[in-house]
């Protein structure tokens, strides 16, 4: 018998009953009998517990105390995702891109071990919207399979070659499919690769896999894919979950958002800022951040250099002076800090960065607090800073402050070039006056 996951007595009580994976079984309890689809276990589970899918959907587990028979109704295969087949499209409909880079939206459970990994194609992910064959032509496109913590400013370049060549065959938008804990990053990198893009670019991930019950996987893509055909502004953008229902999506400007959770369907929130837009159903309502809008083609071309050789340092009382000479040896060319309040650090790292700064490295402030500015013209400490030739950044999210040195870096060669876009305001990254309102999802 197949069955993966099961030992120990729930293995020798399937065994005896002549049941495998994927069989259609009925298991009766001292007062109840229930019938589903046997399911495999991941490899570290209990060994007196067996599981099955119910009919609704849902999964249940059942222990081996209370089960008095299991018996075979008819036999089956073990569960796999199938595409669903997609009826013919109307060639006058917009055009969309679904770029696969993989994460949780483009994984599926691995029984052996509990978690997700990448096994959803592009065209797997397009069979998951049918819903959209009478409002777009999907095309879908995988570049990458990866989970999103091995994503790396090469992959940022691949990305955004990749939206370009697709804003070149006149597609109306594009959604890039991404893992959650990385998309931040990789959304503000293309929208300093990408400044101008003359249609919607919109990331998407999802929190819990596509083949879970409980997955948000089909109401992010299938928003997204509608932003990226349906709204009249350009730029890019991420489209997650907004609140707990099902019903409800917020698009949040690609160098504002943050994910915040570790696992509700909600992670992500606009830092500093309004949400850009909200979707429900096939409603899109635009927030009053006066958003660029739709343009022409014809003159757009990315910009996607990032030079890597960058560091994001977290102060914290008694950081090591000495780990700026380390980045000194390592000919690091640009340090963001990660300040305490309005953007400070001790005065015994001073010299240091002095040092770092002498040796041609850029260094900017920004603070370890999500919501509010950077102000170091308050305190003598930040007034310091600001005399060694640290520059604040205003009311930058550390990550995207990380991601447009990369960019600027990459991009820029002259001092004062690269000082002047830094503090530039390129992609709603900076605002001249933060919001009375803070903790915007």
């Amino acid at each position: 018998m197949e069955l993966p996951g099961y030992r120990g007595r729930s293995q020798q009580l399937l065994r005896s009953s002549n049941v495998a994976v994927g069989d259609l079984v009925q298991v009766r309890v001292r007062n109840n009998a229930y019938k589903g689809t046997l399911l495999p276990r991941y490899e570290y589970a209990d060994d007196h517990h067996i599981a099955i899918k119910l009919a609704n959907g849902y999964n249940i587990g059942i222990s081996t105390n209370n089960i008095v028979l299991v018996k075979r109704i008819r036999s089956g295969k073990a569960p796999r995702l199938v595409q669903t087949p997609l009826s013919s499209i109307d060639n006058k409909l917009p055009r969309i891109a679904v770029i696969s880079t993989g994460g949780t939206i483009a994984s599926r459970i691995d029984y052996r071990t509990g978690g997700v990994v990448p096994a959803v194609s592009a065209a797997d992910l397009h069979s998951l919207m049918p819903e959209l064959n009478n409002e777009v032509r999907v095309e879908s496109e995988e570049i990458l399979n990866i989970s999103s913590e091995n994503v790396r400013p090469k992959h940022w370049t691949l990305m955004a070659q990749t939206v370009e060549k697709q804003v070149a065959t006149g597609m109306n938008g594009v959604v890039i499919t991404h893992g959650t804990d990385t998309m931040g990053y990789s959304a503000a990198a293309l929208s300093f690769a990408l400044l101008g893009v003359p249609i919607p670019v919109i990331f998407v991930g999802s929190q819990r896999s596509s083949d879970r019950p409980s997955s948000d996987a089909n109401l992010n893509l299938v928003g997204a894919a509608r932003v990226a055909s349906q709204a009249s502004f350009s730029g890019v953008y991420v489209a997650m979950h907004i609140g707990l229902g099902d019903d409800l999506l917020a698009v949040h400007l690609g160098t504002r958002t943050r994910k915040n959770h570790t696992s509700r369907r909600d992670a992500f929130q606009s830092v500093n800022s309004e949400i850009a837009a909200t979707v429900k159903d096939k409603l899109i309502e635009e927030n009053k951040l006066r958003l660029p809008r739709r343009g022409s083609a014809s003159d757009f071309q990315a910009r996607s250099k990032f030079d890597d050789r960058v560091a994001l340092v977290k102060y914290y009382p008694a950081l090591d002076p000495d780990l700026f000479e380390f980045l000194i040896q390592r000919r690091i060319k640009g340090i963001i800090i990660e300040g305490t309040g309005l953007g400070h650090i001790s005065a015994d790292l001073h010299k240091a960065i002095k040092t770092a700064i002498d040796s041609g490295i850029v260094v900017g402030m920004t603070s370890q607090c999500l919501w509010g500015r950077v102000r170091m013209t308050v305190y003598d400490t930040g007034r310091d800073l600001l005399k060694i030739g640290v520059i604040p950044l205003e009311d930058m999210l550390a990550e995207t402050a990380l991601v447009k040195m990369m960019w600027v870096l990459g991009n820029y060669k002259r001092p004062e070039e690269i000082v002047s876009t830094l503090v530039d305001n390129l992609a709603g990254e900076i605002t001249l006056r933060s919001p009375l309102r803070v903790g915007s999802k």
